[in-house]
């Protein structure tokens, strides 16, 4: 569904992205992990073709340079960590926003991209919300709020930037459970950046870990989480242990570097 070569972003004096190849299946959910400055966030940026970049990128064995922005925007969904959202617009308008890349020119909305929104917002527990304006909400309500867009645009592969900051740990599980439910039952394709090790871990079904722009490693949870990695690569003392269903799960260890 998603692949990429060589890919490589400078922005301004720094190579923010240096040579990764990357690559994900229809249906698979893969975790992109990494310390801050890492590169996470830019890669979901390049895919998305919202920074410039080397290296070749392929959406559903097409090239994405040759995509227009609305065929990219029907394979490609995208909810980035701190958008910028219009105060005065309510939250059902603006979740109706992800339905544009199926809206005519000079048109407007179906009742159908009225009935995927309502169902978005209910899914994401924001019904009671709808025609509260985006600026009244609260940072966890946003956060649902920019998923919800994202979800109403039904494409078959969904980039979420740390879609569970500012959650708290219901809706946290609540939000990773429906991405999981899509994923299994409409075959969406999953790519997330997370900072939550054990989360990472127990939602995806592979792991990229960036550092400094790079590809340190790539592979099941269990291959990518162990000690020596994560310790090399966070400057963190961890013990990682097998969880209830087998994968692996992130301890600080207190008196560590």
């Amino acid at each position: 569904m998603i692949s990429a070569s060589g890919l490589s972003v400078r922005l301004g004096e720094r190579d923010v992205l240096d040579g990764v190849d990357f690559e994900v299946r229809r249906g698979e959910w893969v975790g992109v992990i990494g310390p801050n400055g890492a590169g996470k966030s830019t890669l979901l940026k390049a895919l998305m073709g919202l920074v410039r970049h080397r290296g070749a990128i392929m959406l559903d064995s097409r090239p994405a340079g040759g995509l227009k922005p609305r065929e990219r925007a029907r394979l490609l969904a995208y909810a980035p960590q701190t958008p910028a959202l219009p105060r005065d617009m309510t939250v059902f308008d603006y979740a109706l926003l992800g339905r544009t890349p199926f809206i005519p020119y000079l048109g407007r909305e179906s009742r159908h991209d009225r009935e995927v929104t309502e169902s978005v917002l209910d899914r994401l527990d924001l019904t009671a919300l709808a025609t509260r304006r985006v600026g009244e909400l609260s940072g966890g309500e946003r956060q649902r709020v920019v998923l919800a867009r994202a979800l109403a645009q039904e494409a078959p592969a969904l980039l979420l930037d740390e879609p569970t900051t500012a959650l708290d740990l219901g809706h946290q599980q609540q939000v990773l459970e429906l991405v999981d439910r899509l994923r299994r039952t409409d075959g969406l394709t999953v790519v997330t950046t997370l900072h939550d090790l054990t989360v990472a871990g127990l939602y995806a079904d592979s792991l990229l870990l960036l550092t400094e722009g790079r590809a340190a490693a790539a592979g099941e949870p269990a291959r990518v989480l162990t000690e020596e990695l994560v310790g090399r690569h966070f400057d963190a003392h961890v013990k990682i242990e097998p969880g209830p269903d087998g994968r692996p799960v992130v301890h600080l260890v207190r008196g560590g570097p």
